[in-house]
């Protein structure tokens, strides 16, 4: 349980301290990969080591040989259905006819030591048959089916205004989007135990505890009430802990060894046990008047989902609906496509589609500016979105929207000074790059998205209150994955009832209350935020009433309806939006290829602020994985091999390589009429969306080059020429 004991600093709008943060920052605080239980076993994966190949056999004998291992399971073993995925149940629980991507499971054992069940992994027999590999996207639809499902997991178009309609001034662009890795510090990690009454209690680091529930029942053949998931200290998610990874595995191994068994993944393993962000190929074709004003967009966007569907087709609806960006266009020819390959699967990362279009009409926004002679500034500004606008999809804004507010903060930012020490110059401490050959650019992109779930989705979140002797306990599964909903509850519940209230929030399980939902979209602050306040004030109501000793109140909270796309992309999918602007400044040695990031500048609306010091960290925390995406992160994928499974290898940025976020403005216009809590929104996702972005303006405009794919390389700069 967790409760904040400093009692001036609970309300709303306060910096109310987190209750987890000391223990997390002393080393107290427990994480999944902390389990453990009397009699406990470890478990381990047997992975593919093909990309597309056909299991011509599986032996586990040499596994159960080896003394300490006490179980091995694979597809024979699975009772119930042979499948998972949060769209559509198309991945294996173990592979057993054939493999579709290097790393795909095909056994798991448990055994005493977690050294003996690595062992035994690697000890199980696979003889494959290899077939043809399919890495290309663009070659996906056409080519031979690699799933019974088909190749493609889903095809969008967007037909908007007037399809014909011809721009005075065209400018067209083709981009891509590297494949990011949330990178969690956290690995995947878990801990079954089996029950008496033939069920199984799962404790893991998820982002959802009631979908992993209904995953790994399906798959046991067990009634759901008999699968207990408990939420375990989570180390980062941004996404990657949406889909089951470990957790039918470890409650097969712990049913059939009758023991506790704990899944620990290792670094290189955690690449391959989780989904990553959609590399993307992106074509633009802007169409504007000769003073600036948009005309149409055309665009067609196609998303590498890899082997698995995972949430590729909701990913695939963000991108199609926020590709032609925060601008007021009559005109839109949008198609997109999500489809299979061989590659790793890829599913939810935070921005959720909106990051990867972003990269594109933003650069094809400053490619426009050019082409007009007009400031880019200006031209956003010109074409920014209002209150009562439209989107592509239809859909009119009903809520907030200060584009151009936030636009016009982050341009006028102060700029820095030059740079003054060698320290300071692209290169650093290398001492590479003199101050002569030094270009300083400046950049600046705005995006948006969606919050919550959409196009119907029955989105809701229950909480209950049980208030006695001046205590309130909260009960909720929302799943603290370091968004700081944890101090939200706090908050929430001591503006309501009063500062004299202690607070605690119950350990969250899907054994005590309903889902709450994925802290996923964006959405909890919104979902289980409202829910908690539904029932706060359902408390007070009761006190007020003539209520004493014992008063519980129970609640499931829902927004407002949205609807499906029709055949035209043509719908109200989203329940509102939020925006967002960031300004870059890089200094650049063009002839070595050398950079750095001097300032990155945000503004932001935020709804209302509810915890001003868990709002800067989600900024800055968000607007870091952009620019890491900019400059230096890319899982790099050969013929479906991750060639850097690593944090040697793959690259994510340090202190040391980002300056101090500056905040511009922030942004409150409350939207309590949508019903938002408070007026609050969540503010997590859209700090990555226009950061990257951003980042990549500046380069092009310090070194004068298009720049088309990120992460931008060394060799993109100096190898230019």
């Amino acid at each position: 349980m967790s409760t904040i004991t400093d009692r001036r600093q609970r309300g709303i709008g306060t910096g109310a301290v987190r209750p987890d943060g000391i223990p997390k920052v002393t080393g107290e605080f427990a994480y999944s990969s902390d389990l453990w239980a009397a009699g406990m076993l470890w478990g381990a994966t047997t992975r593919s080591t093909h990309a597309a190949a056909r299991i011509t056999r599986v032996d586990v004998g040499p596994a159960l040989a080896i003394p300490g291992v006490r179980a091995v399971v694979t597809a024979a073993d699975v009772p119930g259905r042979p499948t998972y995925g949060l769209e559509r149940a198309d991945q294996p629980v173990f592979a057993s006819d054939v493999v579709r991507y290097v790393g795909e499971p095909i056994a798991a054992v448990a055994a005493d030591h977690p050294d003996i069940a690595r062992r035994a992994a690697a000890a199980v027999i696979v003889e494959y048959e290899p077939l043809p590999a399919l890495f290309d996207p663009a070659a996906s639809e056409a080519a031979a089916p690699l799933h019974p499902d088909g190749n493609v997991f889903r095809h969008i178009a967007i037909r908007h205004g007037d399809p014909d309609v011809v721009g005075d001034v065209v400018v067209e662009g083709t981009y891509e989007v590297g494949m990011q890795d949330q990178a969690p510090l956290g690995t995947e990690a878990g801990l079954a135990r089996p029950l008496a009454d033939g069920g199984v209690e799962l404790t893991v680091a998820t982002q959802w505890l009631h979908v992993d529930r209904a995953q790994v029942a399906a798959s046991l053949d067990l009634p759901e009430e008999l699968v207990r998931v408990h939420l375990g200290g989570v180390g980062g998610a941004f996404g990657a802990r949406e889909d089951v990874s470990l957790q039918v595995h470890l409650c097969l191994l712990a049913l059939r060894a009758g023991r506790p068994v704990k899944m620990v993944y290792g670094r290189e393993e955690s690449f391959l046990g989780h989904v990553h962000r959609h590399p993307a190929r992106l074509w633009y074709r802007h169409h504007a008047r000769a003073d600036g004003t948009l005309v149409k967009v055309e665009a067609k966007l196609l998303f590498d989902g890899g082997a698995y569907c995972s949430s590729s087709p909701a990913v695939l609806a963000n991108a199609v609906c926020f590709s032609a960006g925060p601008y007021r266009v009559p005109s839109a020819v949008i198609d997109g496509w999500a489809v299979r390959t061989n590659n790793p699967p890829c599913g939810a990362m935070r921005g959720f589609g909106s990051v990867q279009v972003c990269f594109g009409h933003e650069a094809q926004m400053d490619k426009l500016a050019a082409a007009l002679d007009l400031d880019p500034v200006e031209l956003r500004l010109q074409n920014a979105l209002e209150p009562g606008d439209r989107i592509i999809t239809g859909q009119r804004i009903d809520g907030a929207a200060p584009v151009a507010e936030l636009i016009r903060a982050c341009a006028a930012a102060p700029l820095p000074d030059a740079a003054t020490e060698p320290m300071a110059l692209p290169g650093g401490p290398g001492r590479t790059t003199s101050f002569g050959d030094v270009r300083r650019g400046v950049g600046l992109a705005v995006g948006f998205k969606n919050l919550m779930f959409s196009e119907g989705f029955d989105d809701s979140s229950a909480a209950t209150i049980e208030l006695e002797d001046g205590v309130a306990t909260v009960t909720t599964a929302c799943a603290e994955v370091g968004q700081g909903f944890v101090t939200l509850v706090h908050q929430i519940v001591a503006e309501v009832l009063g500062d004299h209230i202690e607070v605690v929030l119950a350990p969250v399980t899907t054994a005590t209350v309903g889902s709450a939902g994925s802290t996923s979209a964006s959405r909890q602050t919104w979902m289980s935020g409202g829910a908690v306040k539904a029932a706060a004030e359902d408390v007070k109501a009761q006190l007020d009433a003539g209520g004493i000793g014992r008063v519980v109140a129970s609640v499931e909270h829902r927004h407002g309806p949205t609807g499906p796309l029709d055949e035209n992309g043509q719908g109200e999918p989203h329940v509102t939006f939020t925006f967002a602007c960031h300004r870059a400044v890089v200094d650049v040695d063009p002839e070595l290829g050398l950079l750095r990031l001097v300032d990155l500048v945000t503004s932001q609306e935020v709804g209302k602020i509810l915890n001003p010091v868990q709002l800067l960290g989600q900024l800055e925390g968000g607007a870091a994985q952009g620019a890491g995406l900019a400059l230096m992160e890319e899982i790099v994928v050969e013929d479906g091999v991750i060639r850097n499974p690593s944090f040697t290898d793959y690259l994510i940025p340090t202190a040391l390589d980002l300056p101090e976020l500056r905040v511009a403005a922030l942004i409150e216009q409350p939207e309590d009429h949508l019903g938002a809590p408070f007026g609050a929104k969540g503010v997590g996702e859209a700090p990555t969306i226009s950061s990257g972005a951003a980042v990549v303006a500046a380069i092009r405009a310090a070194t004068g080059l298009d720049l088309p794919h990120v992460p931008v390389r060394p060799s993109d700069i100096a190898l230019a020429r």
